[in-house]
């Protein structure tokens, strides 16, 4: 199995940024794509943004676009979200999601296999 942790979740004031990380580990077995996943309060879960294997394709929610920037660094197993100019309709419950793949460069906006708990994210107006 394979484990996902996030960290840097919290509480920002409107147009501040926060910088979100998520840990891999456990039975890699090869290549995976990474994305990120929000649950507002109220809400159902939406695609975020999401990222290839090799980290040269991205792709974002109309919502975040220009905002948001999604990055990986395989060698430590960690996937990243910068989030700047944030704002209160961005509050939400934010997960990273991972699933193998055979190799390449293709962005999956669903059909995940593996979820992290989870990290809050509160911005204040």
């Amino acid at each position: 199995q394979v484990q996902l942790v996030e960290f840097g979740g919290g509480l920002v004031q409107a147009g501040g940024s926060l910088r979100l990380a998520c840990a891999a580990s456990g039975r890699i077995l090869g290549d995976y794509a990474m994305g990120w996943f929000r649950q507002p309060p109220g809400k159902e879960r939406e695609f975020v943004a999401g990222i290839s294997w090799t980290g040269s394709t991205t792709r974002y929610a109309d919502s975040v676009k220009g905002r948001f920037t999604i990055s990986r660094d395989n060698a430590k197993n960690t996937g990243y979200l910068q989030m700047s100019s944030l704002k209160p309709e961005d509050t939400a419950v934010y997960y990273c999601a991972a699933v193998f793949v055979s190799g390449g460069e293709y962005v999956y906006t669903a059909g995940y296999d593996y979820w992290g708990q989870g990290t809050q994210v509160t911005v204040s107006s």
